[in-house]
């Protein structure tokens, strides 16, 4: 029986998700799924919903619950990660306080200020998950969804032989997106996409084996599909290769968008790909807030609805990517993994995101070649910003946070060096109890 173990089971939609996804590979159908939460509630709804799945696709799998991560890990052939450190109460000062010195963000868990002190509470805890796959189940790959994607999985790959890769929906979602605008089934696109998370690019964009860029170019002449995408179209028709991840993203990511008022009025305003615009941050707050009160009822109900689950495999590549590595048919995914000369022109062993290929081996990646320099050039600031936050989340090293925080192109192009340095001080105040490995918090 394989063993499959989750770490943050309490994530209710993406462990039912995996756990239905999984169970449709016959090799995988009398899996050990080994749920573990260090929340013991939640930890129980998730079992009865995990088991509802197993009851009604009247699979031989086996499903254990535990609070203890070593017992979860221990045999396990594959470990797939969805954990939180903190909630609502803690990471929504890492929006407010930006805010409060002028930045302005939407999203947050990705990079700038607020990507990066969520990496600073997260890597130790990612850490520790692989120091404990070396001891109790050293063959295991682990797949990781948490954000900041790149951030976490540099650190475990720094700090662990483990095969690691991280899982984005941004490059298949987008994909599924041009495909839409150029009115083409997505089964004939082939593309290839690399780069970094959230920031990968399009080098090749085919359809029926033919380039589908002119055809992407034509559809932006279309003023609905333009402000589908304001922010990353403009970044298109300047660099002339589409970018993954979604607009309120990428706003965040650059110079370009958010650094004054009126910018952030025209491309980041009720637009509906924008995501999570600087007026809607009280409802998105006001949404966390109901499903951290409203989820019992949530998932009781899902669990008393009499209806049939539909337990048709869906779009999440982890469960072909485990099957592939436990001996089933190889699988190609976009991974994040560490550059291994497999993107001349980004920084060796930086993650980057780039085609792989899923095997008994594990985790094969692909090379790419040089990407354009307009697109590196972006690319390469981030990936400078992410070393040297990686690096303090390691050493505990203040004061390196605020050298990675002061390279961050939105928050350079909004404060100067010692207003850097204030607000940075602010959010170390703040996240104090969570970063137990900086000794001294003064720079």
């Amino acid at each position: 029986m394989p063993k499959i173990a989750f770490i943050g089971a309490g994530s209710f939609g993406f462990t039912r998700t995996l756990v239905k996804d999984i169970l449709t590979f016959p090799s995988l159908a009398n899996s050990t799924l080994a749920l573990m939460d260090i929340d013991k509630e939640k930890l129980g709804y998730i079992t009865k919903a995990v088991q509802r799945i197993v009851d009604e696709g009247k699979y031989p799998a086996k499903v254990v619950a535990t609070t203890d991560r070593r017992a979860a890990l221990e045999g396990a052939d594959a470990v797939l990660c969805t954990i939180l450190s903190g909630d609502v109460s803690v990471w929504r000062h890492d929006i407010e306080i930006p805010k409060k010195f002028g930045v302005d963000t939407c999203v947050g868990d990705t990079r700038g200020p607020s990507g990066i002190f969520r990496a600073l509470r997260t890597i130790p805890h990612m850490v520790g998950i692989v120091k404990d796959m070396e001891k109790y189940c050293p063959k295991a790959i682990l797949l990781n969804y948490t954000n900041p994607m790149a951030m976490l999985c540099r650190a475990m790959q720094r700090s662990s032989k483990i095969q690691v890769s991280g899982l984005c929906h941004s490059v298949q979602g987008t994909a599924m997106m041009l495909a839409n605008w150029i009115k083409a089934p997505y089964a004939e696109i082939d593309y290839v996409c690399a780069g970094i998370n959230h920031q990968a690019w399009y080098t090749r964009f085919d359809w029926k084996g033919q380039d589908a860029y002119p055809l992407i170019h034509k559809a932006m002449k279309n003023k609905d599909i333009y402000n589908h995408e304001r922010v990353r179209n403009e970044m298109f028709l300047a660099f002339g290769l589409y970018v993954t991840e979604s607009s309120g993203h990428n706003s965040e990511y650059n110079w370009w968008f958010r650094k004054r008022p009126d910018l952030i009025e025209k491309y980041c305003c009720d637009l509906p790909g924008t995501g999570w615009n600087p007026g809607k941050y009280a409802y998105i707050l006001e949404g966390y807030q109901k499903r951290k009160t409203n989820w019992r009822k949530d998932i009781t109900n899902w669990l008393n609805d009499p209806k049939p689950l539909n337990l048709k495999r869906g779009h999440e590549y982890a469960a072909s990517i485990i099957n592939a590595y436990l001996g089933g048919e190889p699988f190609e995914f976009n991974g994040n993994v560490p550059n291994t000369g497999l993107i001349p022109n980004l920084p060796e062993g930086a993650c980057v995101e780039v085609p792989v290929v899923a095997n008994r081996r594990g985790f094969n990646s692909i090379y790419v070649g040089n990407l354009p320099p307009q697109c590196a050039a972006l690319n390469q600031v981030s990936i400078a910003v992410e070393e040297m936050a990686v690096d303090a989340a390691l050493t505990g090293n203040a004061e390196e946070v605020y050298h990675a925080i002061c390279y961050d192109p939105l928050t350079s192009a909004c404060l100067s060096l010692d207003e850097i340095r204030q607000m940075v001080k602010a959010m170390l105040r703040k996240n104090k109890a969570y970063l137990p490995q900086f000794k001294s918090i003064d720079f």
